[in-house]
């Protein structure tokens, strides 16, 4: 690893680190405080240097009214991506996107899904196909400044993580009309329609579809620990603060489609 960016992700872990411990007192002394990430920011810095993915960071949650800890971890990335202009998007506005931008059958097959985050899965593998842009988790902070990780004739860098192993969908990069991400969103329609979901959100809507597509291709891709962590800033009980429980590790399998 270039020392200079593992000093900064060591640093961004401290960092990090330090706001999620000094968040506890804040948010009990006030527990009803948000802050709001906006749906819209400009790029701060104007860059035309002609990428091939677009300069446009994605990210979405149940709602932008978020905790200290996640909105520390909104403005450490926006100070990492300063050349990039920042879109979040609600859950209400995924579902609209879809409904204008795709098929019919994918647009009744998305509404099927219960679970927040498998609705989010296959949101970012669209938005993405569609625009293209730097997908990345609203809990996973960027290490070092974006513009130096993307190549400019890069068309898409995927993120691996277990040691550079196995790949995720918490950070995706890409063109517009990336076949894969057409493949993967193929294959998580054909779970949703077969309701596959024994394996629960991971294998019917999330990384799992992402290996199975990637695994045999070669494609660019980057560490995790040289690209975007989690986790640094925000937790589970920050992210969720007023949904408790509501992780989609804490759903069962079974109730993540709805009934027939």
């Amino acid at each position: 690893m270039n020392p200079f960016i593992f000093i900064s992700n060591r640093l961004s872990k401290i960092i990090g680190n330090i706001c999620k411990v000094l968040s506890y007192p804040f948010h009990f002394l006030f527990p009803q405080k948000r802050f709001v990430i906006p749906e819209y920011s400009k790029a701060k810095i104007n860059c035309n240097s002609g990428h091939k993915i677009p300069k446009k960071i994605w990210q979405t949650n149940y709602s932008n009214r978020s905790t200290l800890p996640v909105y520390l971890n909104y403005l450490f990335n926006r100070l990492m991506s300063l050349d990039y202009e920042y879109r979040y998007v609600s859950t209400e506005k995924r579902l609209l996107y879809i409904q204008k931008n795709c098929s019919q059958e994918v647009f009744e097959n998305f509404k099927l899904l219960t679970d927040g985050a498998a609705q989010a899965d296959l949101w970012r593998l669209i938005v993405l196909y569609h625009e293209g842009g730097i997908y990345i988790d609203i809990d996973a902070n960027f290490v070092w400044p974006l513009s130096k990780m993307l190549g400019k004739y890069d068309d898409a860098v995927y993120l691996k993580v277990k040691n550079n192993s196995e790949f995720t969908n918490y950070f995706i990069a890409t063109a517009p009309k990336n076949e894969d991400l057409k493949q993967v969103i193929d294959i998580i329609i054909a779970n949703i329609k077969a309701r596959d979901v024994k394996d629960g959100v991971f294998n019917m809507t999330g990384p799992g579809v992402l290996i199975e597509v990637l695994k045999d291709k070669n494609v660019i891709s980057r560490s995790h620990r040289e690209t975007c962590i989690q986790g640094s800033f925000t937790n589970e009980h920050f992210q969720y603060i007023d949904k408790p429980g509501s992780k989609w590790t804490h759903k069962k399998p079974a109730d993540l489609l709805k009934k027939k």
